[in-house]
């Protein structure tokens, strides 16, 4: 492994170009370096390292010279691959990213990939990414969510536990609340029997917010019917988009929606 490493130094392939390569995370790619011998590499990414290198098995790689053409020619397979790796399919436009933003995207995707492609707990990775989109997508009206990361982060051991980037006061208040709930799961202080009322009222706070958001959604249907009735129109389209809204606004400001009888 001290050759490889070498021979990655010399070629000036970074660990984030051989990662996109290899269509794998940084970390992974870390973890595979740390291996003592590149036949414990999985398969697929072996053999992409050996068309890379243009050998046949590792031990050419005690005899690869480093020239000017043969430089040439790597960045080139690499380059290739690179283009193929990020096909159309896969394309993400980041051009307006700043360089960490790149990288960082680059390595999540490259994470979820491998884990979605993972046989042994693809369903299992496919419904906790979703939750994290989920999760992703409700961050800016919940922002726990965003403590929730950090505690996680910090638990893990890749973040300072004093360090906190967000509001400090909230973050403070919620990870020690949430330490002290994990605490009280992990050592066996909880049980499902004894946590029954309380899952209980959770799954009905939940479809009460349900119920209210489809109040809601009822009473917008509502207002855009009357808002149409009122203005002369049978439907919303482009042309009187503007003047509905308008009148949607008006409606809502005076408080009063007529039931539609028909």
């Amino acid at each position: 492994m001290n050759k490889l490493n070498e021979l990655l130094q010399e070629l000036g392939i970074s660990k984030v170009r051989l990662a996109k390569y290899l269509g794998v995370s940084r970390q992974m790619v870390y973890n595979y370096l740390e291996l003592d011998d590149i036949s414990k590499w999985p398969k697929e990414k072996k053999l992409l390292l050996y068309k890379l290198f243009d050998i046949q098995d590792s031990k050419e790689l005690d005899d690869i010279e480093v020239s000017t053409d043969y430089l040439m020619s790597v960045e080139n397979r690499l380059n290739q691959g690179l283009k193929a790796s990020m096909g159309e399919e896969n394309y993400l436009d980041i051009k307006n990213l700043n360089r960490e933003s790149q990288m960082l995207l680059s390595d999540i995707v490259n994470l979820m990939k491998e884990k979605l492609s993972d046989e042994r707990k693809k369903e299992e990775n496919y419904y906790a990414f979703l939750y994290l989109y989920h999760m992703l997508q409700s961050m800016t009206n919940v922002p726990e969510i965003k403590y929730i990361f950090g505690y996680m982060s910090k638990i893990t051991g890749f973040t300072d536990p004093d360090d906190f980037k967000f509001n400090e006061d909230k973050q403070f208040i919620f990870e020690s609340i949430l330490f002290s709930a994990l605490t009280l799961y992990n050592n066996g202080g909880a049980s499902r029997s004894k946590l029954a009322e309380s899952h209980r009222r959770f799954a009905l706070e939940i479809e009460q917010k349900k119920e209210e958001k489809l109040g809601r959604t009822q009473q917008l249907f509502s207002i855009k019917d009357q808002a149409l009735k009122e203005l002369g129109y049978t439907e919303l389209n482009t042309q009187n988009a503007e003047e509905v809204i308008e009148k949607i606004a008006e409606i809502e400001s005076r408080g009063s929606i007529i039931v539609n009888e028909d």
